[in-house]
């Protein structure tokens, strides 16, 4: 194989990562902006509600971590 070859090969596969990538950032971005200002406002003082109190109201649903949360935690316990 030449070498010319080996670098077209590594930078098409750049080029799907990046976009790959795009696409991801994209999707995060357009489920986070199907919130309206009230869910979020309303979310925010429900948070604020179990972390002043002692006992966890039990009407708080347990709110799902994003994609991107979940592999900063990975990453940091390793």
């Amino acid at each position: 194989m030449r070498w010319s070859s080996v670098f077209k090969i590594v930078g098409l596969a750049g080029a799907v990562g990046v976009a790959a990538s795009g696409a991801l950032a994209v999707r995060s971005e357009r489920q986070r902006r199907a919130y309206s200002p009230d869910d979020v406002r309303e979310q925010l003082h429900r948070r604020l509600a179990v972390a002043t109190s002692e006992t966890e109201p039990e009407s708080v649903p347990a709110v799902k971590p994003g994609r991107l949360a979940r592999l900063r935690r990975r990453a940091r316990a390793r």
